[in-house]
């Protein structure tokens, strides 16, 4: 039984001077030019990172506490989806707050048992004004029995959109985005823990990353990204072939292997 009765986390501030280093080598993991002095959306996740120490992670490879991790037992951590609205990019070169606090938190009931879904809005601020608001959707569940992985295919999905972009994410691109956004969640690098503790089909990639390879279609089209919403939809494997689909009036999805979308995306 999930219980956050009391689970009250305060907000908490970083301030960083936004690098340039980050996003050379986002660029260099998606074979793609720097961007300029302006962040695309969605870079800001290499950036304001937690780096718990060793001794402060749990079996998962996740910290086992932290201000906006809620107190569930055994806790599994799944990756939503969320929302960014920019008013004024991050800039290289520039000092920016970022104001985390927890925006709702929801408890449902799925085929897999009691799921919490928390939402942690993310306020960026340069000299005090409001630039940009992220919110993230994060799942959470008590950990049980893996269920048996279902059968992964590998045939690259058919699809026919104004944009595309075809990817494959080997363990060596999902190792180096770990390393990027310092996630050490097991799921992305240890193969028979994701398999055999998490029952998943293989190395799993990142919903995050998925995001960011759907915003390539407008960045690479030469449009500014104002607002964006995303959601996950299913599992990506590591060796699984999928494309990044969209078209300029706004939709964007990753369509993978088995039909069906494994992320949706919305932009304007």
């Amino acid at each position: 039984m999930i219980d956050i009765a009391g689970w009250a986390p305060e907000p908490e501030e970083k301030t960083e001077v936004i690098d340039a280093a980050p996003s050379a080598a986002l660029a260099g993991l998606l074979d793609a030019e720097p961007p300029g002095e302006e962040l695309p959306p969605l870079w800001q996740w290499l950036h304001f990172l937690d780096r718990p120490a060793q001794r402060e992670l749990g079996p998962d490879g996740h910290p086992r506490d932290g201000r906006f991790l809620p107190p569930v037992p055994e806790r599994r951590r799944m990756f939503a989806g969320g929302r960014f609205r920019v008013r004024e990019p991050l800039r290289i070169g520039d000092s920016v707050t970022r104001r985390a606090e927890l925006a709702s938190t929801a408890l449902k009931h799925g085929r897999s048992g009691e799921m919490l879904f928390v939402t942690v809005r993310h306020t960026f601020l340069r000299d005090g004004a409001e630039i940009a608001v992220e919110e993230q959707d994060l799942v959470y569940r008590s950990g049980g029995s893996a269920s048996r992985p279902a059968e992964v295919s590998f045939d690259a999905p058919r699809v026919d959109a104004p944009w595309t972009l075809e990817m494959t994410a080997d363990p060596v691109l999902l190792f180096r985005f770990s390393a990027l956004t310092y996630n050490a969640h097991r799921i992305h690098y240890d193969e028979a823990y994701a398999t055999q503790v998490e029952g998943h089909g293989g190395l799993v990639v990142h919903g995050p990353l998925l995001a960011v390879v759907c915003l390539e279609l407008p960045r690479r089209a030469g449009l500014k990204v104002r607002e964006v919403s995303f959601r996950a939809r299913r599992p990506v494997y590591a060796r699984q072939p999928f494309t990044a689909a969209g078209s300029p009036e706004g939709g964007l999805s990753v369509e993978a292997p088995g039909g069906g979308a494994a992320m949706t995306a919305a932009f304007a």
